[in-house]
Order: C-alpha cells, then sequence, then structure tokens
C-alpha cells in the first residue's frame, strides 16, 4: 500500500483496508516515520469512558520526524516562506537546514529559563517565522504549546493561561495587521495581572513599539538566543504524551482546552495533508490561516513538514494594501495549493474580478476551503475565477477536536461537488444518526454526523477536565463521537455538511440546515454574507430570522427585505421563508472567522440579557448596531 492515493480506485480499495483492518492500515503508515521504539499495540479504545490510545508504549520525538529523518534530502529545500505584511518588505526563506538550527537554538533558550518537558508554554505572536520555530522547539523539549491567537483580549489570555498552569509567555512587542499596529506585549501584561503561574515572558522584537520589560521575568528574544547552541537532542516522548493543548470557546462557561497527543496526530496529519492536497515535490503550499487556529498547527506547521513541503506564511491581511493581495502573493511565489476560508472568498468576491484579472494565478493546482460550509455562489466564484475552471476544489470538513480533515475530496481525484464536503478519507468512519441516535443507512437522508471508530489525531481529552470530554462529546450518542454538525448524504453517497446542530432550524415539524437557506439568500445579487438563525415562534415552535449585509444598492431597506424574503421562498418554498430579515453592516464573528450565531439567536429571541463574553470577537462593536437595529436597546 502507497501513502499516496493516485486514482479513484486507489481510494476505494484503500479506504475499504483502512476499515476492515484500521490497526494494520495505520500500522503501514506510521511505518514511514523513525521510532525510538516501536508500538506494543496499534490501538486500544473504548468510546463509553472514553479513553483511546494509539501506538501504544511507542517512543518518538515528532521533531525528529520533521528534521533527522528528512535532512539528509531535504537540506537545502525551502521549508517555511514567509510574507510581511508589508509587500515592499523582505521575505525570509528558510531551508530545513535553517529552521533545525533555529529550532535547536531556541529549544536551548528555552531549556535555559527553566523549560522542561511537561511544561506549558503559551504562544501568543504575530505570523512570523519565530513562532513556527517557538512550536517545534517546544515539540523538541517536550513541552506543551498552546498558542492564543494575537488578537484575544487579555482576559482571554488569562483565562487560557491559568487554565494550563503557563510556566511561559512567548509574545512580541507588537504586530503588524494590515494598516494597524496591535501593542500585543501591553495585553500580555495586563493578563499577567490576574495569573501566578507565569515565571517568565520572551519578547520578540517586531514593530519597535515602546513596551515595558519587567526585570526577572522578561527578556528579549535576541538575548534569550545569545550563545546557545544549534545543536540540541529531541527529548523522547511517549506516544501518547501530550503534544498541545488549543482552546476553543465553548458556547458558555470558559473555553475548551482541547489535547492533541504526539504520535497519532503526527501520523495523521502527515498522511491527511499528502492525500487531500496531493502535494509533489517541489510545489509551494500556502495555507491562509494564522497558527493561532487548527488549521495553522496542522496545515501550515506539522503536516507540510512532516510530508517535507514548502509552506508558506503571510503576516498580513487579504485587503492590505490593496484587495489582490492573496493573488499578488500567488503570482510571486507561484502557489501550487491555496487554502482558505470561505468567510475569506465571500469577502473578496464583492470586490469583484478586477483585483484577481491582474494577477497571474496559473501556478494553481488545487484550492481548499476550511472552517466552515461553503455556500454555492462562493464556491463556484472561487472555482471559477480563481481556480479558472480547472483546479479542483477540496472542500474540507474537520474540527479542532479532530486534530486532522476527516471527510474531504481528493484533489484531482474525488469527482467535485459544488459545496459537498463528499468521501470520508481512509481511517474515518462517519454515520448519520437521527435525534435518538438510530443510524440512517443508504442515501438521501439527513440527521446527525457521528464518527463511530477512533481515527489517530483525534482530542484525547479535554485538559484537567476529563468528564467535560465526555460530556461534550459521547454522553449525546452512546459509542459515538457526536460532532456536533448536521449532515445530508445525497444520492450520490456524498457528505454535504449543514453546519452546527443547533443551527438546524425546526419549522412546523420541517427541519432546514440554515447553511440550506443562507445559501438562497445569498442568490440576492446584493447580498454579500448572511446568517440565519432560529427563534422561538408561537405557532411554528421556530422561525427563521435572517440577518444579511447588502451593498451595492440604494433601495431602501424594506424593499431588499421583502426581495430577500421572496427569494428564499421562490428558491426553497414558503416553510423556509424568513420570518424577520435585517440588514446589517456586520456579522459577529470569531477571530478565526466563523459567526458567532449564540449572539444572534439572543438578538432574534429578543433577550440580550446575558450575551457573555463578546470581547473575543473580531469585531465587537458589531453588537451594539444589530442589537440597535432589532430596535433591542
Amino acid at each position: 500500500m502507497s501513502n499516496r492515493i493516485k486514482t479513484l480506485r486507489d481510494y476505494s480499495n484503500d479506504y475499504h483496508y483502512s476499515v476492515s483492518n484500521p490497526e494494520k492500515f495505520w500500522s503501514e503508515i506510521a511505518h514511514n516515520f523513525d521510532w525510538r521504539r516501536e508500538w506494543d499495540q496499534v490501538l486500544n479504545w473504548d468510546f463509553d469512558t472514553p479513553n483511546v490510545t494509539w501506538f501504544e508504549n511507542a517512543e518518538l520525538n515528532l521533531t525528529e520526524n520533521i528534521f533527522e529523518r528528512l535532512l539528509p534530502s531535504h537540506e537545502n529545500k525551502t521549508a517555511i516562506i514567509w510574507e510581511p505584511n508589508e509587500s515592499q518588505a523582505d521575505s525570509i526563506h528558510l531551508t530545513y537546514g535553517e529552521l533545525f538550527k533555529s529550532t535547536c537554538k531556541f529549544a536551548n533558550a528555552l531549556k535555559s529559563q527553566g523549560i522542561k518537558k511537561g511544561d506549558r508554554v503559551i504562544i501568543y505572536m504575530p505570523m512570523v517565522p519565530e513562532a513556527a520555530i517557538a512550536m517545534l522547539a517546544c515539540a523538541r523539549l517536550g513541552a506543551i504549546h498552546s498558542v492564543v491567537f494575537a488578537g484575544f483580549s487579555s482576559s482571554a489570555l488569562a483565562d487560557r493561561i491559568n487554565d494550563c498552569k503557563a510556566k511561559m509567555v512567548l509574545t512580541s512587542d507588537g504586530n503588524f495587521r494590515g494598516n494597524k499596529q496591535i501593542p500585543v506585549k501591553a495585553v500580555v501584561d495586563e493578563a499577567l495581572n490576574g495569573t501566578e503561574f507565569v515565571e517568565k515572558v520572551i519578547v520578540l522584537k517586531r514593530t519597535g513599539e515602546k513596551v515595558q520589560m519587567m526585570p526577572g521575568r522578561d527578556i528579549w528574544w535576541d538575548e534569550a538566543l545569545e550563545g546557545k547552541s544549534e545543536q540540541h537532542q529531541a527529548e523522547v516522548m511517549n506516544a501518547e504524551d501530550l503534544l498541545f493543548i488549543l482552546y476553543t470557546s465553548g458556547s458558555t462557561g470558559k473555553p475548551k482546552g482541547v489535547v492533541h497527543s504526539t504520535a497519532g496526530y503526527m501520523v495523521y496529519t502527515y498522511y491527511s495533508f499528502l492525500n487531500v492536497f496531493q502535494y509533489e515535490d517541489d510545489d509551494v503550499y500556502w495555507c491562509t490561516a494564522d497558527i493561532g487556529w487548527i488549521t495553522g498547527h496542522s496545515y501550515i506547521v506539522y503536516g507540510p513538514l512532516l510530508a517535507g513541503a514548502t509552506t508558506l506564511m503571510f503576516e498580513g491581511v487579504p485587503t492590505y494594501p490593496h484587495h489582490g493581495r492573496f493573488w499578488e502573493i500567488v503570482e510571486k511565489y507561484k502557489v501550487n495549493q491555496f487554502y482558505t476560508a470561505p468567510t475569506a472568498i465571500r469577502a473578496l468576491q464583492v470586490y469583484g474580478t478586477d483585483p484577481v484579472e491582474k494577477f497571474d494565478l496559473s501556478s494553481l493546482k488545487v484550492i481548499g476551503s476550511v472552517g466552515e460550509p461553503i455556500n454555492e455562489e462562493a464556491w463556484h466564484w472561487y472555482h471559477e475565477h480563481i481556480g479558472k475552471g480547472n483546479c479542483p476544489l477540496v472542500d474540507t470538513w474537520w474540527q479542532t477536536e479532530t486534530g486532522g480533515i476527516m471527510i474531504s475530496p481528493l484533489a484531482g481525484i474525488t469527482p467535485n461537488k459544488p459545496a459537498h464536503a463528499s468521501l470520508p478519507l481512509p481511517g474515518v468512519q462517519p454515520i448519520v444518526v437521527d435525534a435518538e441516535g438510530n443510524e440512517l443507512e443508504g442515501n438521501n437522508v439527513e440527521g446527525n454526523l457521528c464518527i463511530k471508530f477512533p481515527w489517530p489525531s483525534m482530542i484525547r481529552t479535554t485538559y484537567g477536565d476529563h468528564q467535560r470530554f465526555r460530556d461534550t462529546y459521547f454522553s449525546a450518542y452512546k459509542g459515538m463521537y457526536f460532532t456536533g454538525d448536521g449532515v445530508k448524504r445525497d444520492h450520490d453517497g456524498y457528505l454535504r455538511i449543514l453546519g452546527r446542530v443547533d443551527d438546524v432550524i425546526n419549522v412546523s415539524g420541517h427541519r432546514m440546515g440554515t447553511a440550506e437557506v443562507e445559501n438562497a439568500i445569498n442568490e440576492h445579487p446584493n447580498v454579500v454574507e448572511s446568517a440565519v438563525v432560529g427563534y422561538p415562534h408561537e405557532i411554528k415552535g421556530q422561525g427563521i430570522y435572517a440577518f444579511a449585509i447588502c451593498g451595492g444598492s440604494d433601495k431602501p431597506s424594506d424593499v431588499l427585505e421583502d426581495e430577500i424574503k421572496q427569494l428564499v421562498r421562490k428558491i426553497i418554498g414558503p416553510i423556509a421563508k424568513p420570518e424577520h430579515v435585517q440588514i446589517v453592516s456586520g456579522l459577529p464573528k470569531t477571530r478565526s472567522g466563523k459567526i458567532m450565531r449564540r449572539i444572534l439567536r439572543k438578538v432574534a429571541s429578543r433577550d440580550i440579557s446575558n450575551l457573555g463574553d463578546i470581547s473575543t470577537l473580531l469585531n465587537p462593536e458589531i453588537v451594539e448596531d444589530i442589537i440597535k437595529g432589532a430596535s433591542l436597546d
């Protein structure tokens, strides 16, 4: 069996093999790596406790499988291309050899500051190579990294520091983001007023922002590196030792610390990267995510580097200094695989094709979508104008908790179907169930998406709270991991993700995926983006409330609202027609670009008594505007 799937027949054979003999399948993939000690057992699992271990008692270090394993053939190959915020500033190209030396040197710096195996290190940094180096240095030492997106508030940062009892914070003086300069160190200082665990802060000079340095606690990055060796012997890790913690915002309460362990995550991110994107030697691959999110962990840093790829990191935003910045970068580096979020695509779609047509995108071989279900209109625009109609579009479904891509077309192999995640990767066993947990077999069914068998990169627990892990993912349906998403399996057996189950609206007994209604709304020529939620309705049980961002029209709001209602009625039917359409200037979004529907549901339900913490939103000011627009203030 090859690691790389090359045809639909290969996929079918490998999938069948992976389901009928999963331990043998994953054992064969795992034998591509260097192990200090091989496993006693490939898999041990119980979804009731729940407890899952992969490659039991094996010993390894993940970074040895990037460096020591690959350096003989990859020493002079570019590992990371870094493109700065300013288009005129110098980029950086780091070879695998240079990245190895930098990783070892920083691992030694961390060690000299008291960091050892098992310690937790918070990384709160811009999109610079040092952030990736910090992750790799932690992994080399056996320290557990927890990257926090450097846009979160001081209270959100403090919550995460306190939850994992972090010993160190790695940060910068400031961040460049478009035309803004963000004082990051000041946020860290404020966060540390509310915590007693952090002993050291290492600060990278990036913007020249004036900062306060606390003697005995704070140290400049370059000073920490002074005199440190470029050689470092990697720590021996158990297969199930923690690699990182990544926090996701729960709808209520404190954030969940999603725990990923070493060996299974390594094997799965490598395998999924190679096959979904069909990466080939000398390709240039670019994922536009921030490393503060799971997408950045798995498909900027770990997956590509384990596969010996050239991975691009971009510090800036897609619209600065002009609306064609993404496409300028594609042309500049002759990018072959491009992976971004539907939010970004829809935001760029507003500016039309002029910014696209200025640049040569002929190098692109694969385009991808991640973060949320992509609506059909955005899918077609992306496919036609960016992929020029001949690039396969991989619409990937996965979660922070899954660690890697679970359901996706394989580029150039799986036939493309707009807005469909399509088929599971080998080793992934999805199941469609009804509200009671009964399996819905065959095609043309719709229900809740669960996974009935473990996969190597799955979440192991929520940090410090195993009961929460059980309650969140394994209590809804016995013996299954519940994803929280609704899914439709069509007549071809392709899977279409419908969004969160709590975003499935039940109108007079009819289940309606919000994505379906949003797709219809987005067909209106003036609608840029929409979000649909359910709210309590006296007669129907639930009614439909739509929020729509509109542009390019002089029509009064009430005219647009009525047009949108009629369009939905026309496309889906009377049952789907929204009771309310509110024209808004923006939608409340998390820093990773996901719409915070919990807030919209509160507004729609006319209950704004407890909106929770909105400080971590990308645009907290928009919430007030929406409340005013709904006449609730």
